[in-house]
């Protein structure tokens, strides 16, 4: 089987358009639905290879979606408690205008776009068992079907993210006709079907994959998925006693937090508990976003030197994307003031708590070094210079302004200055331009330290404190933090906190708050950040701002918990068979 280095696709109605791979010159054509889950495919293993392989999109990249412009270059984070967009300040995916049935800003396709890899996958599940390729190369096949099988989970989990309790496809008729009207499945009934389908892909898929296989999933990736997807749904959001509830977001099985806890401990044990992989510098802990012989990583995306993102634009690909202005980055989404302070020192204390080594006159110093390699502040050295998010008190002085401020005599677009004074250092190859593709950034989805992280939630909730500070310090101490000692809800609160630094700017912390029902993170709250001057002496001092004076505040949207069934849908198939989401 071949590595997965390149997939370019476009999606028309269910429609493959191209798929390209590692040496760009294999394609599969425009077919139509009969073509593509016929005989051709399931007919030759390579041609069913291809199919497998173009369905990894479904997965995720650093762009959330390439439906939209700005999509294709930010990610989660943005709309997270983690960071804000930074351009123009614009309110792209609707986080403070609410989201309504018609309009969600750039969610815009999110049920049609994941609901065609459920078309696509199903489709080709529905016929595997009983093809040619099965009876010519049934190891091949099997293995084949596992990926499917874990595919179809990971997407139906995606959607039960976003809209709670969705259509279950599972009948060979669904992912052959044209349209199909089915009402909602409820939430745990879908839980049931990804983790059937997950249960399956664990069996099926090898334990481990030669590097030239990197971004296929295997075993373990299965397993992690599992491990997610009952963390998820023993959750707060989903007990039928918080708001909203009903059969399409309740999860009702008096063993929710004893499974979330089993699946993590079955891949510790396959992987014997072992330490994380272990660091002494903030280098060492950056770099391991940047290769792909990461051993933490479980499933992750695979780019190297020859993929951008999105067709050949640069700024898909977060060096560009994500960095600062001065090194003509464009620094679409953020960090704000807020999530910045979440890190702790490097004793060990918070910045806020008694005793706090923090000294708010230079909040920089002395930082726990998680911040110095995921945050970009003012000073921190980044490709040979220290950023600049300074400008002069003397009007006119443009000579004392910072290269990262909005001076427009500086490099780079004045439009992309921090409006935060910060940026995101993590996933920054410095040792390739801007503009340049790092040679072995993967897009991680899954890795060991978050599961250490699953298992230490979960055996909070089962009651079993000891072996819950014993994972979360496995995650703490490797980034050279204090052992935590915590008990009670003091504990659960430094498991999420870890959650929060840990797995920053990952796609977690948009769903982490939501299914912790965290209403502080989720709105309700004046997004910040610091405003530096440099004064005639020379001395820089800073004041804590509005990130953006006209419109600072991030509110809070009880319906915010899910995304609404988009209007058409309901129309399509009618208001009796489709009820939509709560407050919409």
């Amino acid at each position: 089987m071949k590595r997965i280095k390149n997939i370019s696709i476009l999606f028309t109605t269910l429609l493959f358009v191209s798929v390209a791979f590692l040496n760009c010159e294999e394609v599969l054509e425009p077919d139509d639905r009969s073509g593509f889950t016929g005989v051709a495919v399931f007919n030759n293993i390579e041609l069913a290879d291809l199919v497998v392989a173009s369905a990894y999109n479904s997965t995720g990249s650093w762009g959330l979606t390439r439906r939209r412009f700005w999509p294709r270059y930010v990610n989660l984070e943005q709309i997270s408690f983690e960071a804000r967009f930074n351009f123009r300040n614009l309110d792209r995916f609707r986080i403070k205008a609410g989201w309504n049935s018609n309009n969600v800003g750039d969610f815009f396709g999110t049920w049609r776009d994941y609901f065609a890899y459920v078309r696509d996958i199903g489709g080709f599940l529905s016929q595997i068992d009983d093809s040619s390729v099965m009876q010519s190369n049934p190891e091949e096949a099997a293995i084949l079907k596992g990926e499917m099988q874990f595919l179809m989970g990971n997407t139906y989990f995606q959607l039960i993210n976003y809209f709670g309790g969705v259509p279950i496809l599972d009948e060979p008729i669904a992912f052959l006709e044209g349209d199909f009207v089915r009402s909602r499945d409820s939430y745990e009934d879908c839980v049931d079907f990804i983790v059937a389908n997950l249960d399956a892909a664990i069996a099926a898929l090898p334990e481990a994959r030669p590097n030239e296989e990197f971004g296929r999933a295997t075993k373990l990736s299965a397993m992690a998925a599992k491990s997610r997807v009952l963390l998820y749904a023993a959750s707060r959001l989903h007990d039928p006693s918080t708001t909203p509830s009903g059969p399409l977001y309740d999860y009702t099985k008096g063993t929710k937090w004893q499974d979330a806890a089993d699946a993590a401990k079955d891949l510790i044990d396959a992987v014997n508990a072992r330490d994380l992989t272990p660091v002494s510098t903030a280098k060492d802990y950056q770099d391991l976003f940047l290769t792909e012989s990461n051993p933490d990583i479980l499933f992750a995306r695979a780019f190297g030197n020859v993929l951008y993102d999105n067709s050949a634009l640069a700024a898909t690909l977060p060096n560009q994307a994500l960095g600062p202005k001065g090194d003509e980055g464009w620094g679409l989404s953020t960090p704000t003031h807020n999530f910045v302070q979440l890190f702790n020192m490097a004793d060990g204390t918070t910045t806020s708590e008694a005793g706090t080594s923090y000294d708010p006159s230079v909040p920089n110093d002395n930082r726990e070094l998680r911040y110095y390699a995921d945050i970009l502040y003012n000073g921190a050295p980044f490709r040979g210079r220290n950023i600049e998010y300074f400008k002069s008190t003397i009007d006119g002085d443009s000579g004392n302004n910072g290269l990262d401020t909005d001076d427009t005599s500086k490099p780079g677009n004045f439009r992309h200055f921090s409006k935060t004074a910060y940026n995101i250092r993590k996933f920054q190859d410095e040792s390739v331009g801007v503009a340049d593709i790092s040679p072995d950034r993967p897009f991680i989805i899954y890795r060991l330290a978050e599961i250490y992280l699953n298992y230490a939630e979960a055996m909070y909730h089962v009651g079993d404190e000891v072996e819950a500070r014993t994972f979360l310090n496995k995650v703490s101490t490797r980034a050279m933090q204090p052992e935590i000692t915590k008990s009670g809800a003091e504990l659960l609160e430094a498991i999420k906190r870890e959650r929060r630094i840990e797995l920053c700017f990952e796609r977690h912390n948009f769903f982490d708050e939501r299914r912790w029902m965290n209403e502080a993170h989720l709105g309700g709250y004046d997004e910040k950040g610091l405003q530096w001057t440099k004064q005639v002496d020379g001395s820089l001092t800073f004041e804590i701002v509005d990130a953006d004076p006209n419109n600072p505040t991030r509110p809070f949207f009880e319906r915010h918990y899910y995304l609404p069934i988009p209007q058409a849908e309901i129309d399509r198939v009618g208001v009796d068979v489709f009820d939509q989401n709560f407050g919409y």
